[in-house]
């Protein structure tokens, strides 16, 4: 389905969040808070803090500070109330964004977002107009080395689970399952003790676009880069086919 491998970007995101650890724990944690207040503090009956769940775990985060974000968004009415935003637009040689943001000030997250996009030769469009190339998908990430099983009891195990897809990379497996049956395939893989490398809901490009100009790659990654700077900014999903490094 895929054609080439998501796991260096994945491994590239990692160590860059393993630099800057507090930042993930902080986007997870607002997200968990968010997920609470909107369907309660068991994971259970809420669909979404399940999710949530499995996202923080494939990042390393210790239980006990997933129990304590929950416990703290169960028990105060009064913290921050942060509100979705999704903003979508292009960047360099039509590549498509969708910046999905939680924020407590819509127009400076707004303002934010539109600067990222202007700096790097971007530019925000309207609703709607780069999400059509997505699909929204549950996208489970496996390092073979830390994986146990053979590929094709992997593949049994996660399509009896539910999953809709199963991708064998070189260096890695892709399972790909409905928003719906993304808590089902987690769980199945957590009782099998397989390691996630990364386990989110996201959005999967139906097409990517590479981008050959140097300047257009300076570009986008300026744009990303910006993005991933600001706290307000929870996932930055685009269509850019970004080259193994062993390719380049």
């Amino acid at each position: 389905m895929s054609g080439h491998s998501k796991f260096a970007n994945i491994k590239h995101k990692k160590e860059k969040n393993d630099a800057a650890k507090g930042k993930i724990f902080t986007i997870i944690g607002r997200e968990i808070a968010v997920a609470v207040k909107e369907g309660g503090a068991d994971p259970n009956n809420n669909s979404k803090l399940r999710d949530v769940i499995a996202k923080a775990k494939a990042n390393n985060m210790p239980n006990d500070t997933i129990d304590r974000g929950i416990k703290k968004a169960a028990g105060d009415a009064n913290s921050v109330n942060y509100v979705p935003a999704t903003y979508e637009g292009y960047g360099p040689n039509g590549t498509a964004i969708i910046v999905n943001a939680l924020t407590d000030n819509k127009n400076r997250t707004a303002a934010n977002v539109r600067n990222a996009f202007t700096k790097g030769s971007g530019n925000v469009g309207a609703q709607g107009c780069v999400s059509f190339m997505f699909d929204e998908k549950g996208q489970i990430i496996i390092d073979k080395e830390e994986c146990s099983l053979e590929a094709d009891d992997l593949m049994m195990l996660v399509l009896d689970g539910g999953a809709e897809d199963f991708i064998e990379e070189d260096d890695s497996f892709e399972i790909i399952t409905a928003p719906a049956d993304f808590s089902a395939v987690v769980t199945v893989l957590e009782d099998e003790k397989i390691p996630m490398a990364s386990a989110e809901v996201t959005m999967i490009p139906q097409n990517y676009v590479k981008l050959t100009d140097e300047e257009d790659i300076k570009k986008m990654n300026k744009i990303l880069d910006l993005l991933d700077e600001d706290d307000d900014v929870q996932a930055v999903y685009h269509n850019w086919e970004v080259e193994d490094e062993d390719e380049e």
